[in-house]
């Protein structure tokens, strides 16, 4: 057995646990077909990705909480579609309730492609038990702690949650700086600019908290991470041409 092999298995729930949608190989298979065959391939063809640090993740296995900025409805498929395989199999993605689950053809969709879990943006006590269930059957979650989308792609205050998360249920955080998405396909539009914007999906190095760190600290320092990988490769990534064709990772 490779050493990757090891990594996956361990990262795959035990099927003495709990079985649902979450994590069900069925349907991570079927995920695997609509992020892998579709979903990506289309975002890859409408947007010039480039992707930095994924070496980071060797050692990554079981739960962990992915915290990322969040400025564009490419996010979430940016970062599914960049993660490696064997981490993104079984990621939950927290999405707001009153949006992708108020409807139930949008809510379908959602949990097919992401396999997402609602989140109420105004009743945090709600998120966290609904996350922390998750965690503690060893599936990884995505979450965006500004809890929407910038309007200017800055970032804005990070809600603790996610932080309190990973530290109480001893699972690293892993942050995610995404560059170029809120340019590429700005808020409110329907569909990505034409011209290939560039975009970057940057990851960083697992953190955890400190002994004694509060959630409010461990967020605002996984915060600052986010923020110096973006300053770190923002111009490299930007200064690509948009309509320069490039491969697909």
């Amino acid at each position: 057995m490779t050493e990757e092999e090891s990594q996956a298995k361990k990262a795959q729930p035990s099927g003495e646990e709990q079985r649902d949608r979450f994590n069900s190989p069925a349907h991570a298979a079927a995920r695997f077909v609509v992020q892998r065959g579709l979903l990506k391939p289309l975002i890859w063809s409408l947007t010039r990705v480039t992707v930095i640090g994924r070496e980071k993740l060797k050692d990554v296995a079981g739960g962990f909480v992915v915290v990322a900025n969040h400025s564009s409805h490419l996010d979430a498929p940016l970062i599914v579609g960049s993660l490696p395989r064997r981490l993104a199999r079984y990621l939950a993605t927290g999405a707001a309730a009153d949006y992708f689950f108020a409807v139930w053809w949008r809510r379908g969709l959602t949990a097919l492609f992401f396999n997402a879990f609602p989140v109420k943006r105004m009743e945090s006590k709600a998120k966290s038990i609904s996350a922390r269930s998750l965690l503690s059957r060893g599936i990884p979650i995505l979450i965006f702690p500004e809890g929407t989308r910038s309007k200017d792609g800055e970032l804005g205050y990070f809600k603790p949650g996610a932080a309190a998360l990973a530290a109480s249920c001893d699972v690293p955080c892993i942050p995610m700086a995404l560059i170029g998405a809120h340019v590429a396909h700005p808020r409110g539009a329907n569909w990505p600019r034409r011209g290939r914007y560039p975009v970057g999906v940057v990851f960083g190095e697992p953190l955890r908290a400190l002994e004694g760190e509060t959630p409010g600290h461990f967020a605002e320092r996984t915060k600052q991470e986010i923020v110096r990988l973006r300053e770190m490769h923002s111009a490299s990534i930007l200064s690509q041409s948009p309509r320069t064709r490039g491969a697909l990772r």
